[in-house]
């Protein structure tokens, strides 16, 4: 074999080993199989909980209304007359879908300056970081899906100045994340037997 075929077999290998795991797990509506087939983000999420106190559920819950457990998730595009492509909707990008600024304020203040949000053990460390100021800030119980959801969305400043109020959309949004946390804590609890 030539030299130039070996090395491009070597090199179409590589690519194709390389770039994470970007796909949803197959069954979303299961905290169990997510676990069973995405074992490293469950070791994300526990390690998150050990160190912000955010439960594995709320997290799962968050991850799944922002991002569907899409790593490279992006928000999508808006257009001008329905047709003319004018950049995204915003920044936020990854499983936690973080906005830019956010997420730089994150890496600055936790010195983890080579965090990536495509990375799922650097999205749930930052969703507990900001949930952990949310507590601390907002008085928002950590067990609480539905306001951290909120002050997620709103950021801290919109959910104190209470902008979620007159968003009835954002308001029913909130509720299904506080029902997926419920479905998934009770999962958790029944799939560790």
């Amino acid at each position: 074999m030539s030299r130039f075929l070996r090395a491009s077999v070597f090199l179409l290998l590589l690519a194709s080993c390389g770039g994470g795991e970007f796909s949803a797990p197959r069954n979303l509506d299961s905290a169990c199989s997510i676990v069973r087939e995405r074992p490293k983000y469950y070791r994300a999420m526990k390690a998150t909980e050990r160190r912000w106190g955010i439960p594995v559920s709320v997290q799962m819950a968050t991850i799944h209304q922002e991002s569907r457990f899409i790593g490279d998730a992006k928000t999508p595009h808006k257009y001008l007359l329905g047709i003319i492509p004018m950049g995204r909707q915003s920044s936020a990008f990854g499983y936690s879908q973080a906005l830019d600024g956010t997420w730089e304020e994150y890496r600055k203040e936790q010195r983890r300056y080579s965090a990536r949000r495509d990375r799922i053990s650097d999205a749930t460390d930052f969703m507990g970081w900001y949930m952990d100021k949310s507590e601390k800030g907002l008085g928002i119980s950590k067990w609480d899906a539905r306001g951290h959801y909120l002050a997620y969305h709103e950021g801290r400043t919109g959910f104190a100045r209470g902008s979620y109020k007159n968003k009835p959309w954002l308001l029913a949004v909130a509720d299904k994340v506080a029902d997926r946390e419920y479905l998934y804590r009770s999962q958790l609890a029944s799939c560790r037997r």
